[in-house]
């Protein structure tokens, strides 16, 4: 079985140094963390994850700006993105989801949680294909 792939894209080393490690720990993941969403589309491009995760605080861009630089792209449209942020204001949740993302989960967050999400985001995607 192919691992799936994940980007993580969020400021906080630590949070994502600590998710990279649950989902390789996890055994079916292959994971990148960044942490700011300057080369997104590169990064996009060479290593075609299968779900993003992303944080809505992150420097120079916010979350919601990388979502729509992502839906402007080919391979981003077609890539389901998971914010995971410490945000829980109702409107940056439907900003969100009305730029298409497959979830919103709020810091913190356990392993069963991301990954049960990680999962219905990639069974979504493959039904839409």
């Amino acid at each position: 079985m192919d691992k799936k792939k994940i980007l993580i894209i969020d400021d906080e080393e630590t949070f994502a140094d600590m998710v990279k490690t649950r989902l390789e720990h996890a055994g079916n993941y292959d994971v990148i963390a960044l942490s700011e969403a300057k080369d997104i589309i590169r990064h996009l491009h060479d290593f075609k994850p299968d779900v993003i995760l992303l944080d809505l605080l992150l420097p120079g861009v916010g979350g919601l700006d990388v979502c729509e630089m992502l839906n402007a792209d080919p391979i981003g449209i077609s890539t389901p993105i998971i914010i995971v942020s410490g945000l829980t204001k109702d409107a940056d949740k439907m900003k969100a989801y009305k730029l298409g993302i497959s979830d919103y989960l709020v810091k913190p967050i356990d392993s069963k949680e991301l990954i049960s999400a990680i999962e219905k985001a990639i069974i979504e995607k493959s039904q839409a294909d």
